[in-house]
């Protein structure tokens, strides 16, 4: 069969599209207004399904490799954006309409694709990067110009982090975009949609009660980070979500360790661990779009973050997390693809590390006990053959030690004063106490008579 050979099926559609009662957490189409009263209309259906407003098979593992045009009729005062670059706008003047075409050439996740209409006026931009210069376009309501020249010097220095972390930006042709719109945002590709109020933080409340998360505005940094995990790397299974949203969420502990020092991203992220529930477990059930735990965003970054520590070089981690998005570039994948990759590159077996934090609900505990010339130590409520370098703090002295199962014997000048886990590591330390045993009294002797 010539593969080169293509052809065209043209599918008419209509009706009354779903109402989002809670964008972006529910689907369909956000009909609001701006301050001046004119319409600001916005679509979203991560979850619910990009069909919800636009005929697709609706899976995953579906993108088109060519990309996509998109094309949106509006009243003649107001835009429409979405994804890829504008290709062309035409005037109906007989019914005061205007056509906005805009295209996409790289393979796109359905849930990706968005529409937003509003009273748009665009601040044009650029950045030079890996790749070359990239194009950056701002598309904001025309009152709230003026913020957005101030504000989103932020989209620039994202890239600059997640360049340096990931590699190059992976939409180059498309270029990117924030687009302001009526709900708090979402990692539409190169189309990142935005609702923050121009403010730092999450709505201006930092996640982690630490003081660091109001040094950079979440949704930016957040959805942007998702043009690689999401975007670049897809899912074939929503029960993998945490490939998008743990990867993203870690980004954002990369993002201050880049602007800011390691140190204030450790105090983030280690404060960002009280979110976690850890009631279900972060990979839901295959085949059914069932995207598991929303401890997937906290926990899955937490996981990340223990293994960076394990690993203990961060040369190496960079370079694992710039392959990731290399060998994977613009393709969908499951977990265990993932996870067989980073233990290769790693050269260590991460599967029971995997397990635990993915699969189970249980926390690792490293129990300890002194005993002549030292101290053992090793893992409890862990799965089976649980093993990991770990960084421990011995009377203030930093060890690190293999751990597992099985006792492993430190050697100890002196007695034990403390003991304890470096905070990197997602998991918390117990001395060992033997069980007690209840001895029944023995009986009185009978008496003489």
């Amino acid at each position: 069969m010539d593969e080169s050979v293509s052809d065209e099926i043209k599918i008419s559609y209509e009706g009354v599209p779903t109402e989002s009662k809670n964008p972006p957490w529910s689907g369909g189409l956000t009909w609001n207004q701006d301050k001046q009263g004119k319409p600001f209309i916005a679509t979203t259906c991560q979850g619910i399904g990009a069909s919800i407003w636009w005929p697709n098979k609706d899976h995953g593992y579906d993108e088109p490799d060519q990309g996509m045009d998109i094309v949106l009729t509006v009243p003649e005062d107001l835009v429409a954006v979405s994804n890829g670059r504008l290709i062309q706008t035409e005037y109906d003047p007989t019914n005061k309409l205007k056509v906005y075409h805009w295209r996409v050439v790289n393979p796109i996740n359905n849930y990706g694709v968005n529409a937003n209409i509003g009273n748009y006026v665009s601040i044009d931009t650029a950045y030079e990067g890996e790749f070359g210069k990239l194009d950056m376009q701002y598309w904001v309501l025309e009152q709230d110009k003026e913020r957005a020249e101030k504000h989103f010097v932020e989209a620039p220095r994202t890239i600059e982090a997640f360049e340096y972390w990931f590699g190059k930006y992976p939409f180059y042709e498309d270029g990117y975009k924030l687009v302001e719109v009526p709900y708090l945002g979402m990692e539409h590709q190169s189309s990142v949609t935005y609702g923050n109020g121009f403010q730092n933080g999450y709505r201006g409340r930092d996640l982690s009660g630490t003081g660091v998360g109001l040094l950079f505005d979440y949704i930016i940094v957040h959805e942007t980070a998702h043009e690689w995990w999401g975007n670049n790397i897809s899912i074939r299974d929503t029960a993998d979500l945490w490939i998008h949203e743990g990867f993203g969420t870690y980004a954002e502990n990369l993002f201050i360790e880049y602007h800011f020092s390691e140190e204030q991203a450790q105090d983030y992220l280690v404060g960002t661990r009280k979110r976690i529930g850890n009631k279900t477990p972060i990979i839901g059930t295959y085949g059914f779009n069932d995207s598991g735990s929303g401890d997937m965003y906290p926990k899955g970054a937490a996981m990340l973050h223990t293994m960076r520590y394990a690993i203990g070089d961060t040369e190496k981690w960079r370079g694992i997390l710039r392959g990731l998005n290399q060998t994977f570039w613009h393709k969908t994948i499951t977990t265990a693809e993932l996870e067989a990759y980073m233990s290769k590159q790693a050269d260590y077996d991460f599967g029971p590390f995997f397990d635990q934090y993915l699969r189970t609900t249980a926390i690792p505990v490293v129990k300890y006990l002194e005993v002549e010339g030292g101290i053992q130590a090793w893992f409890e409520n862990v799965v089976k053959d649980f093993h990991l370098p770990v960084v421990l703090r011995i009377n203030g002295e930093e060890r690190r030690v293999e751990l597992s199962r099985k006792p492993t014997r430190i050697a100890l000048d002196g007695s034990l004063a403390s003991f304890e886990v470096d905070r990197n590591f997602y998991m918390t330390a117990e001395a060992y106490a033997p069980p007690v045993v209840d001895i029944p009294e023995s009986p009185e002797p009978p008496k003489e008579k």
